[in-house]
């Protein structure tokens, strides 16, 4: 509950911080009648969103084990991916998303008419929604405990939710730039062990070599797939199940967490040890390189301590 609360909360408030925007500017400029036709997008957005997770929750009980896990890993995959482009892409377009968005609902205003501000609206939203279905779901996946997951994402949105309505009325002050770049790196650690999730799916469906095919080299004194150095590169790092228990409440927690499990192949390993040193000193870079030159007031997506106010002010 905690690691898919916090993915909630985090995208959640990224969404609602959008939506703020898009409604404090039309209401700024006068155009309440505007409203209606921006929160048809949204709803679009999270219908899309629900019916994505809908498919890929109810939609593969008909395939063979092989093929689940396939589709498992590859969408894994494709989560995974889209969580390092959107912490990279918060690092770079932050400071510009205000003005943004403002300059879209201009245009949409101007020349674009009612579907460019649904689009708008839909737009906004359907990325963070789409990212999130699928990062939860690959977490649901993995956890094998759906209700508790899917109960800590459903806290996360609707504590965000709560959030981004108290910051637009002025009522609570959040340090935002604190807030996403923490939450940043927490997302480093869990797209890692998506990461490593997704290539214990692969493995088992045959579509990489490990401990689950011919490739997996064997100890020559029990016959089992061997484990430890000897088991390098296509078998089992190490297996302390005998200590952590797989469905037990500490292996939930460190999965969860920084996406430990208690028996890892060398190519979960591997890729997980990479993932964290690669993705995790260029997200640090470009903290150290935010925090150098101070941006102009004008430019900053929400990231100071002051609310949210109705006519668009952060």
């Amino acid at each position: 509950m905690l690691a898919t609360f916090l993915i909630g909360l985090r995208e959640g408030l990224e969404a609602a911080l959008v939506v703020g925007i898009l409604v404090a500017y039309l209401r700024r400029l006068g155009r309440r009648d505007a409203l209606p036709k921006m929160w048809v997008g949204v709803g679009l957005a999270i219908v899309l969103a629900l019916g994505i997770g809908a498919v890929l929750t109810f939609g593969a009980y008909e395939l063979t084990f092989e093929a689940q896990e396939l589709i498992g890993g590859g969408l894994s995959l494709l989560a995974v991916a889209m969580v390092t482009w959107m912490i990279f892409w918060m690092q770079r377009a932050g400071r510009t998303m205000k003005a943004t968005l403002e300059g879209g609902i201009d245009r949409a205003l101007t020349v674009g008419g009612l579907w460019a501000l649904i689009a708008i609206g839909f737009v906004s939203v359907a990325r963070e929604g789409i990212e999130t279905t699928l990062l939860l779901w690959s977490m649901v996946q993995a956890f094998g405990d759906a209700p508790s997951a899917l109960l800590g994402a459903l806290l996360g949105l609707a504590a965000a939710v709560i959030i981004g309505w108290l910051i637009s009325r002025g009522a609570v002050k959040l340090d935002l730039r604190r807030f996403f770049a923490w939450t940043g790196g927490f997302l480093v650690i869990v797209a890692a062990g998506v990461l490593a999730y997704a290539l214990m799916d692969l493995q088992e469906a045959g579509a990489l070599p490990g401990p689950f095919t011919s490739a997996a080299p064997l100890d020559p004194a029990t016959g089992a797939v061997a484990i430890g150095w000897a088991a390098f590169p296509f078998g089992w790092a190490f297996d302390v199940s005998s200590a952590i228990a797989p469905s037990g409440a500490l292996a939930a927690v460190l999965q969860a967490t920084v996406g430990f499990m208690p028996a890892m192949t060398w190519l979960q390993v591997i890729a997980w040890t990479l993932y964290i040193l690669i993705v995790g000193s260029l997200y640090v870079r470009g903290l150290r390189s935010r925090r150098a030159p101070k941006p102009r007031a004008s430019d900053e997506l929400e990231s100071d301590t002051t609310p949210l106010s109705p006519q668009g002010a952060v």
